[in-house]
């Protein structure tokens, strides 16, 4: 067996984690830091094996899809896979894959890299992911409200049920009773693929990291009609501040401003606020 495991899930994006101890992960992060998210991995446990190591992450688009295999040829990621013995020759290395692409690009991977996939549900994945992160990593839960992170204690016995909220292309909205039981209880079709789809429209961006980082420069405001824009200060009598969006995008409508008048950097700040903004009230 190899010192790196390799794991995907494949959707609108590649997302592949894969484990190096850490004299693989120091030459890893020389070659690809800038590609690679990664997390130091060591278990305190001494009852349990220690894993001295690092968790590395990387991700693609779905439409670039050779070059995440190029990633995986030039760094052997297949040798992490699992082996079957009883298995044919030619099927004998497979890994673990989730998501609709398992069932897509199967084929693909056995073409270019000669290993098999072993299909994994991708919303069982999700919640047995988040069930471990809750129970075995400290301080995993955390508020956020006005720019400051605040870490919530989960008491293990009294975790179920709870509401784990899966933004991705789309959005699904999951109850969670215990470990194997869940079900879904909502969801949307709004989520990150609307935000790239439209992105990209709008702004002529070529990558999903492009237009996020985009958002960061821009002001909603520039593009947003606000209340005070509307009634010139505060609508105090039903609890509405100034700055309230009234209309997202609703001062492209102005008949004082071309459309080009609007900056990219301000479209796409906008555009992320409105989906935010609608994937929150979906909750409420």
């Amino acid at each position: 067996m190899s010192s790196k495991l390799l794991s995907i899930s494949i959707s609108s994006l590649i997302k592949l984690v894969y484990f190096s101890r850490y004299n693989d992960s120091r030459r890893d992060d020389d070659e690809q830091r800038s590609q690679n998210e990664s997390l130091d991995v060591s278990n305190s446990d001494t009852s349990q094996p220690v894993l001295d190591g690092r968790l590395h992450f990387a991700k693609f688009e779905t439409s670039k899809r050779n070059d995440c295999l190029d990633f995986i040829r030039s760094k052997k990621l297949w040798l992490g896979g699992f082996h079957d013995c009883t298995a044919p020759s030619s099927d004998k290395i497979f890994i673990k894959v989730t998501g609709g692409g398992a069932y897509k690009f199967a084929d693909l991977f056995k073409e270019k890299l000669g290993i098999s996939l072993d299909k994994e549900d991708e919303m069982n994945c999700l919640v047995t992911g988040a069930n471990f992160l809750l129970k075995a990593v400290h301080q995993e839960a955390f508020t956020y409200l006005d720019g400051q992170k605040e870490f919530v204690q989960i008491d293990h016995n009294d975790l179920y049920p709870y509401l784990l909220v899966n933004i991705g292309s789309g959005v699904s909205m999951i109850k969670v009773d215990g470990d194997g039981k869940f079900e879904r209880v909502s969801g949307t079709n709004l989520g990150g693929g609307t935000f790239w789809g439209l992105g990209r429209l709008l702004t002529k961006c070529k990558n999903f990291d492009e237009l996020l980082e985009l958002s960061h420069q821009g002001n909603n405001r520039v593009v947003d009609m606000l209340v005070g824009d509307i009634y010139g200060a505060d609508y105090a009598k039903i609890g509405l501040s100034a700055t309230t969006i009234a209309s997202s995008f609703g001062k492209a409508i102005s008949d004082n401003k071309e459309l080009e008048d609007f900056g990219p950097e301000d479209i796409s700040r906008t555009l992320l606020r409105m989906i935010q903004i609608i994937l929150v009230r979906s909750l409420t």
